[in-house]
């Protein structure tokens, strides 16, 4: 036994050091760190945020106040990332209209501010990407038959949400002007 300690329980918090003041965090901090942690990686969505808080137990009357508060201040705004969202997946990966409402549905964007933002992008704009996705896909596939080169590229922009209609337009454009005879779209081959 040592001598000098006195035995016996510990009181529970100690009263005094670091653990007497270690208090539960209250749910608005708690509301308020996610959200400038996730704000801090990229632009998010109201929904997203509100997810997020769900996940950690934060009261659904405090989410709401937290996000209206960053809301007011400039910190969450849906109709600028909806537009951020459409303008860099339209730019950098292609993608149509309709896979672009899908993926702001997904995030949580609302119909009318969704609906402003892919105001963006025009017919026009719309096959001027798909022009360039099958260019580059049948490029991609030069050392394969014309039929190979078609479907893949026909799939591949199935993918990205463009219509078959518009897919097999330019994937014929695209053939003839590269002098090949443009055989028939029936299906997609899986890579």
């Amino acid at each position: 036994m040592n001598r000098g300690h006195r035995r016996g329980r510990a009181s529970e918090p100690p009263p005094t050091g670091s653990a007497a003041h270690d208090t539960e965090p209250d749910p608005e901090s708690v509301a308020r760190a996610i959200a400038l942690r996730m704000l801090t990686g990229a632009p998010r969505s109201r929904a997203q945020l509100a997810e997020a808080m769900g996940r950690r137990d934060v009261p659904e009357e405090v989410a709401e106040r937290v996000l209206d508060r960053f809301t007011e201040v400039g910190l969450v705004d849906d109709a600028a990332y909806a537009e951020t969202l459409v303008r860099t997946r339209h730019a950098e990966r292609g993608l149509s209209r309709r896979a672009l409402a899908v993926e702001l549905r997904r995030k949580g964007v609302g119909d009318e501010d969704a609906e402003r933002a892919l105001e963006q992008i025009d017919t026009e704009d719309e096959e001027s990407a798909a022009r360039h996705l099958v260019r580059r896909r049948l490029a991609a596939t030069a050392g394969l038959d014309a039929q190979t080169r078609a479907r893949r590229t026909f799939a591949a922009l199935g993918r990205k949400g463009y219509p078959p209609g518009l897919v097999a337009r330019l994937v014929r454009e695209e053939l003839a002007a590269d002098g090949l005879d443009t055989p028939p779209l029936t299906g997609a081959d899986p890579d």
